[in-house]
């Protein structure tokens, strides 16, 4: 029996990369999806330490076709898909007043469509037990006004969390969001590690009393 894979994707330096290395420990080997070649190796790098065999791919996962052709690839060369793991959102400073139609429907599809992208180019390699996991916000219900496109984002992430779950659950594959009710920082209970520990418990949830949106309040 091959060992589980993990793919991440936005794959980087911080919860995303604490993800890898949690389910590297855990005995998966990782895939790595993500737009900086410098960070995928340096990650790539401390996951092969931890005894996972590693692939990555550089890919502009809003191009719905380069991201699926990355993720299929992933897919065709392990065999199998035991988690997708879905990162990235677009931090965009600009207030309701200030922010374009443009500009709000970029951000989406990075922190939103980007997920559908990602799933649905994942799903002919996962089997029952499949999880496919996401990194979400307190913006979704409490955003900051001078940010606003990232809690449209969130929401949307959530919605669209809940939904692949009903979809995929007859074949046994759970979706689940982890709302982070917290800021990231260096120490305390939002490190990214920590983050990371949420995810993991997140994804291994008793199906019977499964949640599709687990919050994470340190």
């Amino acid at each position: 029996m091959s060992r589980p894979v993990v793919v991440v994707v936005g794959a980087g330096p911080g919860v995303s990369g604490s993800v890898a290395r949690r389910f590297a420990r855990e005995g998966y080997d990782v895939a790595l999806l993500g737009n900086d070649e410098d960070q995928l190796l340096t990650l790539a790098a401390q996951l092969e330490a931890l005894g996972a065999t590693v692939g990555h791919a550089v890919a502009d996962i809003t191009d719905g076709d380069e991201a699926a052709a990355a993720i299929r690839r992933f897919g065709e060369h392990t065999g199998r898909i035991d988690v997708l793991h879905f990162n990235p959102s677009a931090f965009r400073e600009k207030d309701p007043l200030e922010l374009t139609v443009p500009e709000l429907l970029e951000d989406v599809a990075l922190g939103v469509g980007a997920l559908l992208t990602a799933v649905q180019a994942a799903r002919p390699f996962m089997s029952a037990g499949g999880r496919v996991t996401a990194t979400g916000s307190m913006a979704a219900d409490e955003p900051w006004h001078r940010a606003a496109s990232l809690g449209v984002q969130k929401a949307g992430l959530r919605n669209l969390v809940r939904s692949l779950d009903a979809t995929l659950a007859d074949d046994d594959i759970r979706a689940v969001s982890v709302t982070v009710r917290g800021t990231l920082a260096k120490e305390g209970p939002f490190t990214p590690d920590r983050v990371a520990d949420a995810i993991w418990d997140a994804a291994r949830q008793d199906e019977s009393e499964w949640r599709t949106e687990v919050p994470y309040s340190g």
